[in-house]
């Protein structure tokens, strides 16, 4: 095909690979679109091969779909050189790959990733001038389109103009009779909501004429009323409506698929593991499995990289889970403390860190990275996976794809604390999974709820609501 038969050009960005390797494919959308690759993304590709996290398992599947590809020309237009490449799969791609022989220079101090950013628009910048329709610059990472359009290149995320948030309602409030409360159990929920979507998982049933108020879950569009005593009846007892509603459906065996969208400090990890550690007490699993992908913060100073030992590198991840383990060790010493004595003295570090050590083997905890996946099959367990918003859908599916029938699976996240490069909050699996609770699926029992209350402190809560205000 010749410059001018392609409907769209598009020149990508690393990320856009190292998201999803297949992404080529669907923007080519059996091509009707010219992909554009700059020489520096195929270098940072090839760097990222080596290692067991998603981005270099994508790595190397962009290598082996590059091994069918096959030139059809070479061309060269002042200092710049394409090579023209079709790819055979199920439908053909076309790809041209743009190289320079002497890019503009920068600073010696300036860092690679940015050097790399501006040789990839240097090359963006020609196209625009090349190709005989605009190109479209598709990245994911913001400050790179932000250079992108200071540069007068069209760009885009890798969305394109599909940002609409997802709107939810996991819990619902309505009024009912007097008369229904005799009959609610086990009542087709349709009956007293003719609105009733299945994205509705919970309910406030609010008594017409008096200030009684009814929680309940909906299982098989059936109202199932819930018992609070029983539901508190953990370690750590649930302090508003939102984490009851949480902690039933962890205990109800009906529900094997919990979405949790929460707040930093609405103990979403907390209530999940008191929870677990209430099945496995009751023998509904063997172990508890908690999984976290090993996504660093942008923040150089806590690259992972920089710790010794592998060991020693993923520990860190665990921090959550051992924060959690910790609260609920010194929350179970105080209860005793108190019903001996009056003395309220708190644990000594020693001892607490041998009941740690103790809870870690008798509820057979145990921690995954998500690079040891591949293979794995989980079975018997109460898998608790963090941080969903860091996942890409490729490694949301692959951890997913590696649990049995006989788990349970709480799967937890904040759009408000995304640090991983190759995704965004459009993007992600959490996002994904919380759109999913539109269908009704015949395969798994889904469960999704929204913590927005925070419970940590006064600290967080502030910080919370400063930094995330929309209007500053």
């Amino acid at each position: 095909m010749s410059n001018n038969n392609f409907d769209k050009y598009y020149v990508l960005d690393t990320n856009i690979l190292l998201e999803d390797a297949n992404n080529i494919f669907k923007l080519s959308d059996d091509n009707k679109n010219l992909i554009i690759l700059p020489e520096t993304v195929l270098d940072e590709i090839d760097a990222k091969k080596s290692g067991f996290d998603e981005i270099n398992f994508q790595a190397r599947e962009f290598a082996r779909v590059l091994e069918n590809s096959t030139i059809i020309f070479t061309k060269s237009v002042d200092d710049f050189k394409i090579v023209r490449l079709n790819i055979e799969n199920d439908t053909t791609i076309s790809i041209d790959i743009i190289s320079k022989l002497e890019y503009q220079m920068v600073s010696k101090t300036t860092s690679q990733n940015i050097v790399n950013d501006r040789r990839i628009l240097e090359i963006a910048q020609f196209t625009t001038k090349y190709y005989d329709k605009n190109s479209t610059f598709l990245s994911m990472d913001i400050m790179a389109r932000t250079r992108a359009i200071s540069l007068d290149i069209r760009t885009e995320s890798l969305i394109g103009s599909n940002k609409e948030d997802f709107v939810y309602e996991f819990v619902k409030t309505i009024q009912i009779n007097f008369e229904d409360l005799e009959t609610i159990e086990n009542r087709d929920i349709i009956e007293l909501d003719k609105d009733y979507k299945v994205s509705n998982f919970s309910y406030c049933f609010k008594v017409k004429g008096s200030d009684q108020v009814l929680l309940a879950s909906i299982q098989n569009k059936k109202i199932r009323v819930l018992n609070e005593d029983e539901v508190r009846n953990q370690i750590i007892a649930p302090l508003n409506k939102e984490q009851l509603f949480f902690s039933n459906a962890i205990i109800q065996h009906y529900f094997n698929v919990l979405i949790v969208e929460a707040k930093a400090g609405s103990g979403k990890t907390l209530l999940a593991l008191s929870g677990a550690l209430k099945l496995v007490k009751n023998k509904q699993y063997q172990r508890i499995i908690y999984i976290r992908n090993s996504i660093e913060s942008l923040d150089k100073g806590e690259d992972v990289g920089y710790l010794p030992g592998l060991e020693e590198k993923f520990k860190i991840y665990n921090h959550p889970l051992m924060d959690s383990i910790d609260h609920i060790v010194r929350s179970e010493y105080k209860k005793r403390r108190i019903n001996k004595s009056k003395d309220e003295q708190e644990i000594d570090e020693q001892e607490l860190k041998t009941r740690v050590e103790q809870m870690m083997q008798n509820y057979f905890i145990e921690t995954m990275w998500v690079g040891e996946m591949r293979g794995r099959t989980l079975s018997n367990a109460f898998v608790i996976i963090d941080e969903a918003q860091n996942m890409s859908n490729k490694t949301m599916q692959m951890v997913l794809s590696r649990i049995d029938n006989s788990c349970k699976v709480v799967i937890l996240g904040s759009n408000k604390q995304i640090d991983n490069f190759y995704v965004n909050k459009y993007t992600n699996s959490l996002t994904t999974l919380l759109k999913s609770t539109n269908d009704d699926s015949s395969l798994v029992n889904i469960f999704a709820i929204e913590l927005q209350k925070v419970l940590r402190g006064p600290v967080t809560e502030w910080a919370e609501n400063i930094f995330s205000n929309k209007n500053k």
